[in-house]
């Protein structure tokens, strides 16, 4: 049974569903954290990619990921010349739901994660690549050099 009558919507609830659960083995079961952290983490990384390098991301990702991805984007201030760990975790602190206490760096290894297994490769190697090394080491290590 379809739950929106669109196979589409039906597919990127499902996936992004799976993408929440697999973030909640890190963070604990709390869906709405899970989602803080998506939003958080992937808006933060957005901001630190070029204007190219966040399509080809973006390209990757399911349809209602893309739409956090992309929300309140605003392309004309990328990418932050954000270079230090502790400067990009601030950046996903910042955006963090106050309420929910998530640590950044738990938030930025979770969703990483999740990348990490669900995007290709490639996709994976051209982000890591575009980081600096303090940045990339909150990437699991198969998808860092």
């Amino acid at each position: 049974m379809s739950a929106t009558g669109l196979e589409v919507f039906d597919k990127t609830l499902q996936t992004t569903n799976i993408w929440l659960n697999e973030i909640g083995e890190t963070l604990g079961p709390d869906r709405q954290r899970c989602y803080h952290a998506l939003h958080a983490v992937l808006q933060a990384l957005r901001d630190r990619l070029s204007v190219e390098s966040a399509a080809h991301v973006s390209a990757q990702l399911p349809m209602l990921v893309r739409g956090i991805f992309y929300d309140g984007y605003h392309p004309s201030g990328t990418p932050e010349t954000v270079r230090s760990q502790d400067e990009f975790l601030q950046r996903i602190s910042a955006r963090l739901d106050s309420g929910r206490a998530i640590d950044s760096a738990d938030a930025a290894r979770a969703v990483f994660t999740v990348l990490s297994h669900h995007l290709p490769e490639g996709t994976m190697r051209h982000v890591t690549d575009t980081l600096p090394d303090e940045i990339r080491r909150l990437f699991p290590q198969q998808s860092t050099h």
